[in-house]
C-alpha cells in the first residue's frame, strides 16, 4: 500500500503542476490580446488634496496611459471620433470650476496615413480647478471617459475611475 499512496501523490502532484504551467505565460508567449492586459487608462494620484474654504485650488489629476495605447485628445479633430471627458458627479461641498485639459499630440495610423489625429499617450495630467464651500472631508468622484486605440484599432469606450478625498479647512 505504500507505493499506492507514493504513486497517487506523485501523480497529484504532476497534475497540479501541469495545471499551474498551463495557466502561466511561456517566454514565448509574449503577445496577449488587448483587453487581457489590464485597463487601458488608469488614474494615478494625487488621493487626496488640502482646499481652504472659499479659495480655488488647482489639483493635477495624473492618468497613466498603457504603452502602445493612445487615446483621442479632448478636442479630436475629426467629430466622428469619441474625445476624452472628465464626468464629475457633482456633490455639496465641492464644486469642479474647470478641467483644462492639454493638447493633444498630433498621430498617424496606418489605417490612415495620411490623416492626422489628436491624441493623448504616456502620461496625461488634467489641472481640475476646485473650491470648497464648506469645511470638512469629502469624497470628489469623477470618472474619464476616453476610447484607447493601437496602430490598427480601437478598443470599445471605457471609463477610469476616479476618486479624489478633500480636506478643506
Amino acid at each position: 500500500m505504500p507505493s499506492l499512496r507514493l504513486t497517487t501523490g506523485l501523480a497529484v502532484a504532476a497534475l497540479l503542476l501541469a495545471c499551474s504551467l498551463g495557466a502561466q505565460d511561456m517566454p514565448w508567449q509574449t503577445h496577449k490580446p488587448a483587453a487581457a492586459q489590464g485597463e487601458p487608462v488608469q488614474y494615478v494620484f494625487p488621493e487626496q488634496a488640502q482646499l481652504i474654504v472659499g479659495e480655488p485650488h488647482e489639483v493635477d489629476l495624473h492618468f497613466r496611459i498603457r504603452e502602445g495605447l493612445h487615446i483621442n485628445s479632448h478636442v479630436p479633430r475629426d467629430k466622428g471620433f469619441i474625445r476624452t471627458e472628465l464626468i464629475v458627479v457633482e456633490r455639496p461641498g465641492v464644486v469642479v470650476q474647470a478641467v483644462i485639459f492639454p493638447e493633444g499630440a498630433e498621430f498617424s495610423s496606418k489605417a490612415f496615413p495620411g490623416e492626422k489625429l489628436s491624441v493623448y499617450t504616456g502620461e496625461v495630467v488634467l489641472h481640475a480647478r476646485l473650491k470648497a464651500s464648506r469645511p470638512g472631508e469629502q469624497m470628489l468622484a469623477a470618472a474619464l471617459r476616453y476610447q484607447a486605440c493601437d496602430a490598427d484599432a480601437c478598443l470599445p469606450p471605457k471609463t477610469a475611475p476616479v476618486a479624489l478625498d478633500i480636506v478643506a479647512r
